[in-house]
């Protein structure tokens, strides 16, 4: 039960931390127009490209790595 309770503060305080999304970096940078899409782009390749070799290292395969890498993609691009 302690435990429990730890990890639901340590996931509270990570929040805002993880919310650094592709959409949040171009917003914090000021980007727009042409910028923002170009960097958005790049943004989200890279996150694509992070997320396959997440996947790759929790050795999954078929519709576990579609789903995982789908949910990483949109938690980390913010698009």
């Amino acid at each position: 039960m302690r435990a429990l309770i730890i990890l639901a503060a340590l996931v509270c305080l990570a929040g805002p931390a993880l919310a650094d999304t592709c959409s949040a970096q171009a917003t914090a940078k000021s980007l727009n127009g042409a910028a923002q899409i170009s960097f958005i782009k790049k943004c989200t390749a890279d996150v694509t490209a992070k997320c396959g070799a997440d996947a790759k290292a929790k050795k999954l395969h078929g519709a576990a790595e579609t789903s995982f890498t789908a949910k990483c993609v949109h938690d980390g691009s913010g698009v």
